[in-house]
């Protein structure tokens, strides 16, 4: 039998107003009673009657990196449901290695005559990148929207995570634990992001004053990235890590775990991005959870202001993270070695 509305609130204690507003996206619901409805809804396959379906007026493509870093399907997941409740279609393109390049997607994209095109952590996000076809995508007439990177003196709009903000959280964190031998497991250097982290690392420890160090290592954004990145650090006596993302930040636990250390007895690791599983991996992982939900929300309000041809800022909008601290974080060990610095 096919799940009925009725089902769905069942399944999830919950009313069938509650789960009405739930699936049109109306406010006034926790987001604790929100997944939970979600949860009943994919477990019984409820499915909207279809004189219930909102009617689409265009689509909009989303060009994204590979799916793998758990970070960019919850930014693909955020942004189809703004796009959902402003009656656009989603179309998912993923610059997977091997396959399209970004730019073959915004041919195709144009051809289809999209609403608009979001571009989440593209080739705008390499530092030093030629904004050059992003200008000619503007004199096309295609509105569009870039996420987390920016174009420095290119009057584009641009929504991201402040970078900066989100290493200070991090090292007042472990200071405030007691670590004075930091380490940061960073991505490749070319990424924009990457380099507002080694900047604000630095900044952060002269902040807090005499006695703390601090050592940068560049890898790939992967598991393996995170543990020979961590190595590396190790080697130096870091008693503290913190990593460019949640995939660094797991293999950089592993790194740990692989010379007989303890995470946190031993050496505290705090993650970026706060995956939906990084609350569940043990220790649970202190991390810096990313706006995503507002970048989301914003995003698409600025596409819309730039498909009805409203002013939108061409400049970069920062959004606050937070600190998320569960157990992969402690006190600094007694009698730790100190860190010889390095430049980066």
């Amino acid at each position: 039998m096919r799940a009925r509305l009725v089902d769905v609130a069942a399944r999830a204690g919950v009313s069938e107003a509650t789960v009405s507003r739930v699936l049109n996206d109306r406010p006034g619901v926790s987001e604790a009673t929100r997944q939970s409805v979600l949860r009943a809804v994919d477990l019984l396959g409820y499915q909207l009657p279809e004189r219930l379906r909102p009617k689409t007026f265009g689509t909009v493509g989303l060009i994204v990196p590979e799916l793998s870093n758990p970070v960019f399907p919850r930014y693909v997941s955020a942004l189809e449901r703004a796009l959902l409740r402003e009656h656009l279609v989603p179309v998912l393109c993923s610059s997977v290695a091997g396959g399209l390049h970004e730019d073959d997607y915004v041919r195709m994209l144009v051809q289809q005559h999209v609403a608009g095109i979001v571009f989440v952590c593209g080739i705008h996000s390499v530092a030093g990148e030629d904004p050059a076809r992003y200008l000619a995508l503007r004199e096309s007439g295609t509105p569009f929207v870039l996420v987390e990177g920016h174009l420095p003196g290119a009057p584009v709009t641009t929504m991201s995570t402040d970078d900066t903000l989100a290493v200070h959280l991090a090292v007042d964190h472990l200071g405030g634990l007691g670590h004075r031998t930091f380490g940061l497991v960073a991505g490749p250097l070319r990424y924009t992001a990457v380099q507002r982290r080694v900047g604000a690392f630095h900044a952060a420890l002269a902040r807090q004053g005499e006695g703390f160090r601090g050592s940068v290592e560049h890898d790939l954004f992967t598991l393996e990235g995170g543990y020979h990145g961590a190595e590396r650090l190790l080697d130096r006596g870091v008693t503290a890590l913190i990593c460019a993302s949640d995939v660094l930040a797991i293999g950089a636990m592993q790194a740990v775990r692989g010379r007989g250390l303890r995470v946190p007895e031993d050496v505290s690791v705090v993650g970026s991005d706060d995956s939906p599983t990084m609350e569940f991996i043990a220790p649970p992982l202190t991390t810096i959870a990313h706006p995503v939900a507002e970048i989301a929300d914003a995003t698409v309000q600025a596409l819309l202001g730039e498909i009805a041809g409203r002013p939108v800022p061409r400049a970069e909008a920062l959004f606050s993270p937070t600190l998320v601290v569960r157990a992969s974080t402690a006190p600094a060990p007694v009698g730790a070695v100190p860190v010889r610095t390095e430049a980066v």
